[in-house]
């Protein structure tokens, strides 16, 4: 009897054991502003979205250009591409891709009302999606554009059945959650665990796991906690100091990958006045960020080398370009540089301002790793220059809305180039320009015709060659010569996780369920 009832209950509790087993639970450190694949612009939903979505062709874990929903792609001329949608890719309710999906996709994604971050970069070169027959979506542009396959890699398809009609809230709500990718939405509220369940009629590899949850944990620490008392299976943004306590434990498994996130100061140099920004008696000042020897040298106090060894604990490398070493467009000549504050006095001091001035410099205190003691350090930095320096850190949210409000004089930010440097000029360095969708990050505006000439022609120019050659033109003046913004270092991207389970680094930091598995 005893054996009888022992028997039935370990098949009562198999089912259960065999679900733990196929759930991964994530601890990630922000959640979506939205579920809308095309709401914005930001790492973050897109790496939500490419759960239940997928673009044409998709970035790899190094940022390759893969296969997703086309199997293949060409370009036909300088004007014209072609892309292959793979028959099997079909969306959750059955139904083929086709021709028109990827023109409502296209003409949607730069549209969103109250998007705070448009994909118009990405689609509005685009003059006409036609279906080309057997499967061929024929796509032509207004201008030659070397990068539109990469720009397209971020745009997730939607079903034009499904999403004519939809708003954002239906998205938000799941109502409109209809994608090719990996996973189906099963619930999301802002705040909230975001949970999806394995497509079983997904056309690529299938993921490890049948259920996931990404859940939103903002304080590194808490992260840390969660993972020690098992309540996640796997975190990301582990800081530095639990990043090698992690690696020496038996208990858990860690993984990292060099990062293309360039983490930056943007300076205001276009006000007259500039708002955090005073003589060291408080009174007002015309705003020295006017002038390039003062940007240079506010860049040449900066002990870079300090920050990685000392704030990051070696997950970071120096930077003085806008890419990383070897990626495409990065000079090989732009090196970080060493500090040098008798020179950068000098500069000060040639452009009027020899006793310095004051200047509060802003971020955010959970966005990037150690940013506030990355922001403290600076601060001190400066102030050693003669520069009377402060620091004002806040949350993701109310940062992210100040900066792009234009609130501050100096800014600490962050952003990964698609992959090409010249996605880093087009976005932060050319002159704000929203008819041609370029400088849409540019906090600083800074601006230089002959700057803004230099990436209008390389965005255009599809020979290789001659593109980088114009990219690395355009951005030694304007971050050597002029200082357009302060290059301080690539992050290293890292991720720790229980014994058992697996995962693989990423450059562009996403952090992707369909990217862990189990350990062999």
């Amino acid at each position: 009897m005893r054996l009888r009832a022992a028997l039935l209950a370990a098949a009562l509790t198999l089912p259960a054991a065999a679900q733990a087993q196929d759930l991964l639970r994530i601890g990630v450190e922000a959640g979506p502003t939205s579920l809308d694949p095309h709401y914005a612009s930001l790492i973050t939903n897109i790496a939500y979205g490419r759960h239940v979505f997928q673009p044409l062709i998709q970035q790899d874990a190094r940022q390759e250009l893969r296969p997703a929903i086309a199997s293949s792609w060409r370009v036909v001329d300088d004007l014209t591409w072609e892309f292959t949608i793979d028959p099997k890719a079909r969306f959750h309710d059955g139904a083929p891709v086709t021709a028109e999906d990827v023109a409502f996709t296209i003409q949607r994604a730069g549209n969103v009302p109250n998007s705070p971050s448009s994909f118009g970069y990405a689609t509005r070169v685009v003059t006409a999606v036609e279906d080309a027959g057997n499967g061929v979506v024929r796509i032509r542009t207004r201008v030659p554009t070397p990068l539109l396959a990469n720009n397209l890699s971020l745009v997730m398809i939607v079903s034009k059945k499904h999403g004519e009609a939809a708003t954002t809230p239906d998205y938000n709500s799941g109502k409109a959650m209809i994608g090719t990718g990996p996973f189906r939405h099963v619930s999301w509220q802002p705040g909230s665990a975001f949970v999806a369940e394995r497509n079983p009629h997904f056309h690529g590899p299938a993921p490890a796991f049948a259920r996931v949850e990404l859940r939103p944990i903002t304080a590194a620490a808490s992260r840390v906690a969660a993972l020690n008392a098992g309540d996640v299976d796997m975190i990301e943004i582990v800081p530095p100091e639990q990043f090698e306590r992690f690696r020496g434990d038996q208990r858990f498994a860690t993984s990292e990958s060099p990062s293309n996130r360039l983490i930056f100061l943007t300076l205001d140099s276009d006000r007259e006045q500039s708002p955090h920004i005073r003589a060291k008696d408080g009174s007002p000042v015309a705003n020295p960020l006017r002038d390039a020897r003062v940007r240079r040298a506010l860049s040449l106090a900066i002990n870079r080398q300090a920050l990685v060894d000392r704030i990051l604990r070696g997950q970071a490398v120096a930077a003085g370009d806008l890419g990383p070493e070897g990626y495409f467009g990065a000079s090989p000549d732009l090196k970080a540089e060493a500090l040098d504050l008798e020179a950068a006095r000098k500069l000060l001091a040639q452009a009027g301002f020899p006793q310095g001035f004051a200047v509060q410099v802003n971020g955010p205190n959970d966005r990037f790793v150690n940013d506030e003691q990355v922001l403290q350090a600076i601060a001190q930095m400066w102030t050693r220059l003669g520069v009377a320096a402060t620091v004002e850190a806040k949350p993701r949210g109310v940062w992210l809305s100040e900066a792009a409000q234009l609130k501050y004089s100096v800014n600490l930010a962050g952003f990964s180039p698609n992959p090409e440097v010249l996605g880093m000029l087009e976005t932060q360095v050319h002159s704000w320009n929203t008819s041609l969708g370029l400088g849409t990050a540019n906090r600083g505006r800074y601006s230089n015709p002959a700057v803004d000439a230099l990436i209008q022609q390389a965005r255009q120019t599809m020979n290789n060659d001659d593109r980088a050659r114009l990219t690395r033109q355009a951005t030694h003046q304007a971050i050597r010569e002029e200082t357009a913004l302060i290059p301080l270092y690539f992050q290293v991207n890292t991720w720790a996780m229980r014994r058992g389970f697996t995962y693989e680094g990423r450059t562009d930091e996403m952090t992707l369920a369909q990217s862990a598995g189990r350990a062999q």
